[in-house]
């Protein structure tokens, strides 16, 4: 019987055996806790589960680390693969999403899998689905973890044709396809990871907020009980959603409104949080009736 190769199995006791086993011990922590937080440690954290959650089209630069080739990240590409890479007056880009056909327990490493592919794959390929293995880096060793994400946001799809080139039919009526069903999109500037979004009869406000779940429902319980849980005249508390471990309270808006008036509404709104969790004090009865009832309309997504 022939003896088996060692040549890819790391030595127990060393760096890269530890590191193996820890990323392994992440995964199945990810995979069987729906409360983790897989992007947890990055400042562009909460921009990236917006992206990957509900934000239609939008594509943004990543701080990679180690790479002269640029690397983005986008929402979805087309044909929901994970990653491609293209050649472009003579540079040549990764393209990396995180809406995929195929999505693994760990978000996180699936997205570094992609990068990885993205920095070293030739022009015209693609990935139809990241693969991460014991080998997969974490992502915070391929990108800045310090560094947040200047994204670009589209209301359509053309982007997936790079400036200059001709489509084929079946790429141009995929583009058109997609921008028949797009809804408009927006970032509030000068607030983190604050989306609004046209769905048509009304329009929401979706905020990805980075603190504490537990900390973030007592200060909004707190604001509630002011009256103060709102962006002004034509807008409402709607609940709140738990995903990939973060909060992300949700306002429904008057959709006749531009996305930019409301954002000094946001903003107002925004220090009143931030005073509220700076308050280090037990809850009033009314501010308990207002968790109560807020936590009866919070429902978690994955």
């Amino acid at each position: 019987m022939a003896k088996k190769s060692k040549r890819n199995t790391p030595k127990p006791g060393s760096n890269r055996s530890q590191r193996i086993a820890e990323r392994r011990a992440e995964h199945e922590r990810l995979a069987a806790d729906a409360g983790a937080r897989p992007f947890a440690g990055l400042a562009a954290e909460c921009d990236l589960v917006a992206m990957r959650e509900f934000v239609p089209s939008a594509v943004a630069q990543l701080p990679t680390r180690s790479t002269d080739r640029t690397i983005q990240v986008a929402t979805v590409l087309p044909g929901a693969v994970a990653a491609l890479v293209r050649e472009h007056s003579g540079a040549t880009t990764g393209v990396v999403a995180v809406q995929t056909q195929a999505a693994g327990p760990d978000p996180a490493a699936d997205l570094a899998s992609a990068v990885k592919w993205a920095m070293s794959a030739e022009a015209g390929q693609s990935l139809d689905g990241a693969d991460p293995d014991e080998d997969t880096p974490a992502l915070t060793d391929l990108i800045d973890p310090a560094a947040e994400l200047d994204v670009s946001v589209y209301n359509d799809f053309n982007w997936w044709i790079p400036e200059g080139a001709t489509p084929d039919a079946e790429a141009a009526a995929a583009v058109e396809r997609a921008n028949q069903v797009i809804m408009p999109s927006a970032r509030l500037d000068g607030l983190a990871a604050a989306w609004w979004v046209d769905a048509g009869e009304k329009a929401h406000l979706r905020w990805v907020r980075p603190e504490d779940e537990d900390d973030l429902m007592l200060a909004l319980a707190r604001v509630h009980a002011q009256g103060a849980l709102h962006l002004g005249e034509g807008s409402r508390f709607a609940g709140s959603f738990r995903t990939h471990g973060v909060l992300v309270p949700v306002f429904d808006l008057d959709p006749e409104r531009h996305p930019t008036e409301w954002t000094a509404a946001a903003t107002e709104f925004d220090a009143k949080l931030g005073e509220a969790l700076a308050v280090d004090a037990p809850l009033t009865s009314d501010e308990r009736r207002s968790r109560d009832g807020l936590r009866s309309r919070q429902v978690t997504l994955r």
